[in-house]
């Protein structure tokens, strides 16, 4: 990640920023980050949850890929996940909004989707994956996250009791659980798999 442009002192501020180009960013007290390209294996497995939720009858209106939330934290100020699934509240409060980006008065999304970066216990990706992510999400009252991680082969969804995150480890051809959508019939192979190949 490259620090690009310091100084903003609200996310109003982020908010009215502009730079003319499609570059990522994530805000990190107060200094954007530029963030790398999503990787192609991110867009599969993002796009094939996108189509999976269309087929179990979620609205098209409530799926999206690119939308960022805005965090309280010690280590960013807003997050843009691979997938979300919106609540009703939170897309009607989204309708009219002069940007992409779930702020902090906003009713928070159902369902959160990360594509976990490789890396090990310690490494700057693992300790946003694993540590700051669920603290931020779990923090902002968000009641279903889902942890993919290709490296290791498992989706973790974690779902939030008492503001703390309870989470529960698919792999194989264990069924993914999920307490918001419990109609979901996906494997944790099949989500893992759609980030390499075209399923059949």
């Amino acid at each position: 990640m490259t620090q690009v442009k310091p100084g903003f002192r609200t996310i109003e501020e982020y908010l009215d920023y502009a730079d003319g180009t499609d570059t990522r960013y994530e805000l990190v007290n107060g200094v954007l980050i530029e963030m790398p390209p999503e990787s192609r294996l991110n867009h599969k497995i993002a796009s094939f949850l996108f189509g999976s939720f269309i087929k179990l009858g979620i609205s098209l209106e409530l799926l999206t890929i690119g939308v960022q939330i805005a965090v309280v934290s010690q280590e960013a100020t807003v997050r843009q996940p691979d997938f979300v699934v919106l609540s009703q509240d939170c897309a009607d409060a989204l309708e009219g909004a002069k940007s992409d980006i779930i702020t902090t008065v906003m009713p928070v999304p159902s369902l959160v989707v990360e594509v976990v970066s490789p890396g090990k216990p310690g490494d700057e990706n693992y300790d946003r994956d694993y540590v700051e992510k669920p603290k931020e999400y779990a923090a902002r009252g968000i009641p279903e996250f889902w942890q993919v991680d290709p490296d290791r082969s498992v989706v973790i969804v974690l779902n939030l009791k008492d503001k703390i995150y309870c989470s529960r480890e698919f792999r194989g051809r264990d069924r993914v659980i999920s307490p918001t959508f419990p109609d979901l019939q996906l494997t944790a192979e099949q989500i893992l798999r759609a980030g390499r190949s075209i399923l059949k």
